[in-house]
């Protein structure tokens, strides 16, 4: 089962992967229904969720309902009890938009939601990371998770991010990390796709973040507070949302 997934995600392309979790998503839901684990996205129940993974497939990754992965849920939980994010008028810009918020973003009421990416069909505006046609200092919060690994001249993204920010606005900037190192391994000679997967963990990502990632932020101007929000949820609260281990949420202010 786990080999089928692997090669299933690194043969599809993932505009038509994104197509096609949506014309699939009633019949996994039905399959997989059960009360063992929770998606607290949108509070539906499996007894197992699906498993996920380009090089090491994990158990119980992917939401049937949502599409959410770890991370997914985990950032769900934070923006819920520790942010204003779904009661307060802010003016949201979202890069390129997770299918497990996308909808729900959409329908609250007290945010202005923006999506945009190069090349996402999920996304309303249409543009370059390091060159953004948007304002100086025009939302008060920007989400851009898993997206900087991808892009060659992450300095200038972040000065980007930095600049289309409202001074005492906030940015969540999720990444791949290998805590365990403190430099980021990047290799911009590495351009074939078997060997981009081979030394970064992915077919067309182009580092692995150690944590200086957190020091790349500051040097552009964010004030970064590092959030490992599992250590304030119970282990059976981690189990039940199938929640990542460890997981630090950059949480970025200007």
């Amino acid at each position: 089962m786990n080999c089928l997934v692997k090669i299933f995600l690194n043969i599809i392309p993932r505009s038509i992967l994104t197509r096609l979790i949506f014309l699939l998503k009633p019949m996994i839901k039905i399959y997989l229904s059960g009360n063992k684990y929770v998606d607290p996205i949108d509070g539906s129940s499996f007894r197992k969720f699906l498993p996920y993974g380009y090089n090491n497939v994990r158990e119980n990754a992917l939401s049937p309902s949502t599409f959410s992965l770890e991370r997914h849920r985990l950032l769900w939980l934070y923006l819920k009890n520790e942010t204003d994010f779904f009661n307060k008028k802010l003016k949201v810009l979202h890069f390129a938009p997770e299918a497990a918020f996308l909808e729900k973003f959409k329908k609250l009421k007290n945010i202005s939601y923006d999506t945009i990416d190069l090349d996402s069909p999920l996304a309303n505006i249409k543009a370059d990371i390091c060159y953004l046609p948007l304002d100086d200092e025009s939302y008060d919060f920007i989400l851009c998770n898993h997206v900087l690994e991808h892009i060659i001249d992450d300095k200038k993204a972040m000065q980007e991010l930095y600049r289309v920010l409202k001074k005492d606005g906030i940015g969540i900037f999720q990444v791949p990390m290998n805590m365990s190192n403190k430099k980021t391994y990047e290799d911009f000679t590495i351009t074939d796709p078997k060997e981009r997967n081979k030394a970064f963990g992915q077919y067309d990502h182009v580092r692995i973040y150690g944590m200086d990632f957190f020091d790349r932020l500051e040097e552009v101007g964010f004030i970064v507070e590092k959030c490992e929000y599992t250590s304030k949820l119970n282990s059976q609260e981690i189990i039940k949302y199938c929640l990542p281990n460890r997981e630090i949420i950059p949480i970025c202010r200007k």
